[in-house]
């Protein structure tokens, strides 16, 4: 087998394929042996009919499909690891000549992994900013532990306030007809966590135990349930219990109870150096990840569609992961959010781009480098990975496939890489707050703090979605891996053919 090779663009290569006519021929007879039994020639059974009497009845094409997929994979193998080229899509065929006692002369067109035009990335300027740790932010992060400490407290001579938790039965009427979704017995509800439809928690505010009231809502003009939407309902509100938070002093008892410290203000000085740690960590990746932004838009390339496409699919199942961890389903979250799988698709679409035109340049620099990854190199991402998960690194690394060992590979690359564009940049150190950049003690705390586990409350015909909590996840499992190149031989797909009649049975 001969084969050359044309690079047709940046992003797009010719292989032109010339088979000799004995290997063709072995190829057709092959294709005989193995369709035989499924053509009918009359006067024979399936399987016994000679190839020449099949071939003047239906043609010799009738075994052309068969020999040329029996050729096609290892000599379309064959020239693209030989040509060190890196397919992202299925090839275009174009069939020049096949026959019987002939050379078989094709050619494909494939999109390959584009050519990659670096800008100066040794030349970056980035600002480090490191914002000062304020005492609201200390204090909100003692909160979440507060929180945790706060014990509920029965309460039987008063009525309900805002904050107390009640325990009640309810149901829901619209023009005097119960709906779906609209009863509960032993529903406990937080009095001014919204959690309700709007409107509702307010006028439980004030009943006492044992008593019953008719609530009156209006559902919003937007809501999930069509037939609701806009509606007045009465709901009978019966409560039955009243519990009142009870939240700790903030003294050395509360330190010893919620910390490995004797002292409150121990404690308090923890607290602040947990809070700079993560202000340190989340600003050394904020200078990173500008970093990497900057050389990628230095940088040019063309990506081909395929490339974006199994992008934006693969982002779209890891989406579907995290909902199912969450117990929610796609459906459930596209009827909630009112939008369909297409309008996703195109949410995604631009940030799929980037993805790829961010580890393309991620690559290119690693070439243009020659970075080579050691062993150590490897090892230190999937023990560092393996802590974030709670796991024993050596235990760990036993069960990692092949294609996983690859992504630490590449993770490791990766990481050489951005060391060498801090260490290339112009970088100025920012210590104080910015005017337009203020900190929000909760997305400081972000990191730090995943949201507390809730009580899941049934609301008056509506639930909400949980929200996602953030957690180091394993590398994707083989199908959902992201993909660099198509390195098995695709089937190519056909520009247009003469179709040959098909003898065989349906």
């Amino acid at each position: 087998m001969d084969f050359t090779t044309e690079k047709l663009s940046g992003n797009k290569v010719k292989l032109s394929f010339t088979v000799p006519a004995e290997e063709f021929d072995a190829a057709m007879h092959k294709a005989y042996l193995k369709t035989r039994g499924r053509i009918n020639v009359p006067g024979f059974r399936k399987g016994k009919a000679p190839r020449r009497l099949i071939e003047s009845m239906y043609g010799e094409g009738v075994f052309y499909d068969e020999a040329f997929d029996a050729i096609f994979p290892d000599v379309y193998q064959e020239a693209i690891t030989k040509g060190d080229i890196h397919p992202v899509d299925k090839p275009e065929l174009d069939l020049q000549q096949i026959g019987a006692g002939q050379e078989l002369k094709f050619s494909v067109e494939v999109f390959v992994l584009p050519d990659v035009e670096l800008g100066d990335y040794k030349k970056l300027k980035a600002v480090k900013h490191l914002h000062p740790i304020t005492q609201e932010q200390i204090d909100h992060r003692i909160s979440h532990d507060v929180d945790k400490a706060t014990t509920q407290q029965e309460v039987t001579d008063r009525a309900a306030q805002a904050g107390d938790t009640v325990t009640i039965d309810y149901l829901g009427r619209v023009d005097d007809v119960a709906f779906e979704g609209g009863t509960a017995q032993g529903q406990k509800l937080e009095l001014g966590s919204n959690t309700f439809i709007p409107g509702f928690e307010d006028q439980v505010v004030g009943m006492e135990i044992g008593q019953e009231k008719d609530v009156k809502v209006t559902f919003p003009t937007e809501y999930h349930a069509e037939e609701l939407a806009g509606k007045e309902a009465v709901f009978a509100v019966k409560l039955h219990g009243i519990t009142a938070k009870l939240k700790p002093e903030l003294d050395d008892e509360f330190a010893a109870d919620v910390s490995a410290f004797t002292t409150f203000k121990e404690y308090r000085a923890s607290i602040e150096k947990e809070l700079t740690e993560l202000r340190d960590k989340n600003a050394q990746t904020a200078l990173e990840n500008d970093l990497i932004r900057q050389a990628t838009d230095q940088a040019d390339c063309d990506i081909p569609e395929a490339m974006i496409n199994d992008e934006v699919d693969a982002q779209l199942r890891n989406m579907k992961m995290r909902m199912a961890y969450q117990g929610i389903s796609f459906e459930d979250y596209i009827r909630y959010t009112g939008q369909t799988e297409e309008q996703i698709n195109d949410m995604i679409r631009p940030d799929a781009q980037n993805s790829v035109k961010t580890q393309l340049v991620i690559d290119a620099i690693a070439k243009a480098e020659q970075i080579e990854p050691s062993q150590e190199d490897i090892d230190a991402q999937i023990d560092r990975h393996a802590e974030e998960m709670g796991r024993k690194p050596e235990e760990y690394r036993k069960t990692l496939s092949e294609r996983q060992l690859g992504y630490y590979k590449d993770l490791a690359a990766s990481r050489m890489v951005v060391d060498i564009l801090e260490k290339n940049a112009e970088i100025t150190l920012h210590e104080g707050p910015e005017e337009e950049d203020a900190i929000d003690p909760a997305q400081v705390l972000e990191d730090v703090v995943n949201a507390l586990p809730e009580e899941e409350a049934e609301e008056p015909a509506e639930k909400k979605a949980p929200k996602a909590k953030k957690a180091a996840k394993e590398p994707a499992a083989e199908d959902d891996k992201p993909k660099k190149a198509a390195k098995a031989p695709a089937k190519p797909k056909k520009k247009d053919q003469p179709k040959e009649e098909n003898p065989t049975d349906e």
